[in-house]
């Protein structure tokens, strides 16, 4: 008996050691040892310069911690989890950002968040190396209440360069864009501006005027063939010294730029955080939008303002008084359900912000770009058209499909998106993963819709006295098959497919309310 007894201990002896040592789910006795500052080469801009990403990784006792410092800004790392020499490492929001493996003296990592997902890298491990610190803030304006640069009565609506071509867009691409939004008739249907997001920015001379790099060889000369198609041109800028991507961005020269901008014949501004968290505090983020807000004003032509900042500081509150149009509500899109439908159905909290020449922006669309089916297609553009959100196209239009074309250019669904009245549509009630949703239109007029977020296909049996409709007296049209929806004894059964959606509008003539509408 002794001896099994003493056999039994010896068999667990490395369980109990490791036991000793355990944090949050894994042993760390044994972890590789991944603390220390690693440098990795990111990428090479146009005139070739390299941008790095540090990791700066410390350990105390069993919690490991740091920071990630990109050409844009930094995410602290929290945590790190192990399995074996694998390891996942964290940050504030609880994401997944990195997963490696250490090899020597160099971690293999992998992406897993942003527009690089997935894309592999190498950092190595540096001796002494200090991360370079960034810029001391600017003087900042005392705050105040500024006009609007520009003018948008209704959300905008166009393409943008990014979700799909990403640091590949040129001049000669974007004159084909245009081509295509000509021809397919997506301007027709009212998408007018053409953006281009980051990478287009060159370098400054002498007296810190910017140009755009070789990829745009004559910036004026594109506007004015935009402008010839009777479209508009936008492009992109960040408040920090370096934009996402690591290119030239507006810090320290916010009326140079504007005036180039304005001389360009640029329509839109997209102003995008990125480094200014380097350099700024969080709280002074309106302070720093309504520099480049004046600046604007001052240019000599009206310039939409786009505030890119993730909805931070609660930029619904202010974000029209620095001079913005629209201004982002949440973390940038991905080309996948769960982030359209992740993004989509948390915007409820920011509608009384919205209305005319004020919109909340939750991005730009993944429509086309492959990864959703027709029917979350479908949902997509109908979930942004009840936000009144901006409808910004995302994909290669020069290889559109007559299906994506036909989301696009539903022309009821755009008149929701649209409307006059301006208000922005939300949530009556969830039920079983169906969401009802309701937006007041011009002239009394109501739109609802029924998402389905399931995975499987429902029957649901929509209760009029439920949403404040009085039995009407006229059949309604399921505005994307084009077919009738009866009612019967107060309720419609709905066929809503799985993370489809049906959606209806009811004219001020065919109901009658019963519900205090809100505001």
């Amino acid at each position: 008996m002794g001896l099994m007894i003493i056999s039994i201990f010896v068999f667990l002896l490395p369980a109990f050691i490791h036991m000793s040592s355990w944090d949050g789910g894994r042993y760390l006795a044994t972890l590789p040892d991944i603390t220390g500052t690693w440098v990795c080469a990111d990428h090479q801009n146009w005139d070739g310069r390299t941008y790095y990403i540090y990791f700066e990784i410390r350990r105390n006792k069993n919690a490991v911690f740091g920071r990630i410092r990109y050409p844009w800004g930094e995410r602290k790392i929290t945590r790190a989890d192990f399995e074996g020499n694998q390891f996942e490492l964290y940050d504030q929001t609880g994401n997944v950002v990195f997963v490696g493996e250490r090899f020597g003296a160099e971690l293999h990592l992998v992406s897993k968040v942003g527009p690089q997902k997935g894309k592999p890298r190498i950092a190595k491990l540096t001796n002494n190396f200090h991360i370079p610190d960034p810029p001391f803030p600017l003087p900042l304006p005392a705050l105040k209440k500024i006009p609007q640069t520009g003018e948008a009565p209704a959300p905008p609506m166009g393409w943008s360069s990014w979700n799909h071509f990403a640091d590949r867009i040129d001049d000669k691409t974007i004159r084909e864009i245009v081509d295509a939004m000509v021809r397919s008739g997506l301007r027709d249907a009212g998408y007018r501006y053409v953006n281009i997001d980051d990478t287009w920015e060159g370098v400054r001379d002498g007296k810190g005027e910017i140009s755009a790099n070789s990829k745009f060889p004559n910036m004026k000369a594109l506007a004015d063939y935009v402008h010839s198609k009777g479209l508009l041109l936008g492009i992109y800028s960040s408040p920090g010294p370096r934009t996402c991507a690591g290119y030239e961005g507006s810090f320290g020269h916010e009326e140079q730029d504007s005036k180039t901008f304005a001389s360009w014949g640029i329509d839109l501004l997209k102003y995008d955080w990125c480094s200014a968290g380097l350099i700024y505090r969080s709280e002074d983020m309106r302070a720093v939008y309504q520099k480049m807000g004046e600046a604007l004003a001052s240019s000599g032509r009206k310039i939409v303002f786009n505030l890119c900042q993730y909805g931070q500081r609660d930029v619904g509150r202010w974000g029209k008084y620095v001079g913005g149009s629209l201004w982002r509500t949440g973390p940038d899109i991905e080309n996948s359900w769960q982030s359209v439908s992740t993004i989509g159905f948390s915007q409820t909290k920011w509608t009384q912000f919205a209305g005319p020449g004020h919109w909340n922006d939750p991005d730009m669309l993944e429509i086309g770009n492959g990864a959703l089916t027709l029917e979350e297609e479908r949902t997509h553009m109908t979930l942004w058209s009840m936000l009144a959100a901006p409808l910004i196209l995302g994909n290669d239009l020069r290889h559109i499909t007559p299906e994506t074309l036909s989301v696009l250019t539903n022309r009821e669904i755009i008149a929701i998106d649209q409307d006059r009245l301006g208000k922005q549509g939300y949530r009556l009630y969830a039920d079983g993963g169906i969401e009802v949703w309701k937006r007041n239109l011009i002239n009394g007029d109501i739109a609802f819709a029924v998402f389905n977020r399931n995975d499987q296909n429902r029957q649901y049996t929509l209760s009029f006295a439920k949403i404040g409709l009085l039995e009407p007296q006229a059949s309604f049209r399921d505005l994307w098959r084009q077919t009738l929806l009866h009612s019967s004894g107060g309720v419609m059964k709905l066929n809503v497919p799985a993370h489809g959606v049906v959606v209806f509008r009811v004219r001020a003539t065919e109901k009658s309310s019963s519900a205090t509408e809100r505001e």
